[in-house]
């Protein structure tokens, strides 16, 4: 815990941005019934059944020194997925950075092993050493500042998504 902590007291550095992230599925939901809108006195209506249309994975990545989030949605949270995430933070998003500060949870496919599934050995081991990777403790994810940012827009605070 407190490595994750100290972390989180580091100044900004821009060679040195800290990222945080987080990953959790959602069902996808459509309606089995037409709603009713809403109507002057009468709030809007939806029928209990719905259709199930799958589920789709949301990576929330959060840099919280900035105030910067945003999201990436997979099919699937695969190790390739993950390792994509990867790649797009460090060649996309930071491509001048000199190392990216990785907050993250232990999630099984959360390792630097999964840029070796997804890319050639050259290219995940030099997408490899661009990370620093701080892991939350367990049943400590509330030290992940993108869960609880994902928290807090997937259940209600920002759209229910």
């Amino acid at each position: 815990m407190e490595d994750v902590l100290e972390v989180y007291h580091r100044p900004y550095d821009a060679k040195r941005p800290l990222v945080a992230l987080d990953e959790a599925s959602k069902q996808l939901v459509g309606e089995a019934v037409e709603p009713i809108p809403a109507a002057p006195g009468q709030p809007a209506r939806f029928d209990y059944e719905y259709v199930s249309n799958g589920t789709a994975n949301r990576f929330m990545v959060s840099e919280p020194l900035l105030g910067w989030r945003a999201v990436q949605v997979t099919e699937r949270r695969t190790a390739k997925d993950y390792a994509e995430v990867l790649r797009w933070l460090a060649e996309d998003v930071h491509p001048d950075a000199e190392v990216i500060l990785l907050v993250q949870d232990n999630l099984n496919t959360h390792t630097l092993a999964s840029l070796y599934e997804a890319f050639p050995p050259e290219q995940a081991r030099r997408l490899a050493e661009r990370f620093e990777v701080h892991y939350t403790p367990k049943h400590g994810s509330w030290l992940n500042v993108a869960a609880l940012q994902r928290n807090s827009v997937f259940r209600g605070r920002d759209g229910p998504y």
